[in-house]
């Protein structure tokens, strides 16, 4: 069993010393993001002072490391030899203190390292956090959507249905969304957003503590237009079902929930869960919500007939764009795969 540290003492394990089971210390150490500057007086006094620092690309870390003047030893550990590797750091840390470093960010989250922290926390070792720079949290700060609390999904899923069908199960979510995507599947993410999701305000941060640093704020629509030729490394930020619903005036609501509907409808969802999840997510009636779903259109004047609606047009319209989606998704899905067998993970 692993032993209790670190209570009631800001340092509870110096560099160097060992639990009361005899082993060293694991450190997750957090790194820049982009800005080299973004680094703490504790990272950098940690990478120096540990025997060994597994690295998600060494590359990357050792210009980190050149900077500031440390000559700690280096291996690689990433998703690609983490099995071969897990072994050799595993001996390492019972000979010393282990430091663990990603590209960017804090290890473990979108990235490796769960393997190498669970390794550690099963023989004992102490596993102890060492926090800096985050994407997440300074999306979160600089968005101007989220208050308090919000919901993490890490990166967009690539295949176009398992996208959908995560941006669906968000329709009635009232937290905020943080999410990251690439610049190759930005623009289908952000057309998807606008289908399934409406108009809810959306923050996109590109390029966040970097020379070319900017946020978009606007709808999906609004930052489809605007990144015509996405570059760059994005982290978005949606806002809730709730919020949504509340800045909106009655006829933006039905006009909001007329869309949410038009969608679930051509995901062939049946009445009765779309009603359940647009009645939640924009706060109208069931009964209002189930009238939108009868007439199929945000602006019917007539009384609809469910019958006609079946048989009619509907059907067909929501096949053939459901089809065509399919058809230009999976050519764009199978093009951005094949370009990243050629350049590598991202």
């Amino acid at each position: 069993m692993a032993a209790a540290y670190g209570k009631n003492t800001p340092n509870p394990l110096p560099i160097g010393s060992a639990s009361e089971d005899g082993m060293p210390t694991l450190y997750i150490v957090s790194t820049p993001i982009g800005n080299m500057e973004d680094i703490t007086l504790r990272a950098l006094r940690v990478m120096r002072e540990v025997a060994l620092i597994a690295a998600e690309d060494t590359r990357i870390t050792r210009k980190l490391l050149s900077r500031y003047d440390i000559h700690t030893p280096l291996i690689s550990f990433n998703e690609h030899n983490q099995a071969a590797r897990l072994p050799e750091i595993m001996s390492a840390l019972r000979d010393g203190d282990v430091a663990l470093a990603s590209d960017a960010g804090t290890p473990g989250v979108n990235d490796p390292g769960q393997a190498l922290v669970n390794a550690a926390a099963e023989c004992g070792a102490p596993v102890v956090a060492v926090p800096g720079a985050s994407a997440v949290t300074a999306a979160v700060a600089i968005s101007g959507i989220v208050a308090e609390a919000f919901i993490y999904v890490g990166f967009l899923p690539r295949r176009a249905g398992e996208r959908t069908a995560l941006l669906q199960s968000l329709l009635a979510e009232v937290r905020p969304v943080v999410a990251f995507e690439s610049p190759r599947r930005l623009r289908r993410s952000l057309h998807d957003i606008a289908r399934i999701l409406g108009g809810r305000r959306i923050a996109v941060c590109r390029e966040m503590t970097k020379l070319h640093e900017e946020v978009f704020r606007g709808s999906a629509d609004d930052a489809l237009a605007y990144f015509q030729q996405p570059r760059g490394e994005f982290t978005l930020v949606i806002d809730g079902a709730a919020q949504a619903a509340d800045d909106a005036d009655a006829a933006d609501t039905i006009e909001l929930a007329s869309i949410l509907l038009g969608e679930l409808r051509r995901q062939e969802t049946g009445a009765k869960h779309a009603v359940a999840h647009v009645t939640a997510a924009t706060g109208l009636s069931r009964r209002q919500v189930y009238q939108l779903w009868l007439a199929g259109a945000p602006n019917a004047k007539s009384k609809p007939n469910p019958k006609h609606n079946a048989k009619s047009n509907a059907k067909p319209d929501a096949q053939s764009d459901a089809k065509s989606d399919v058809r230009s998704d999976a050519r764009s899905d199978a093009r951005s795969d094949a370009n990243d067998r050629r350049g590598g993970a991202e």
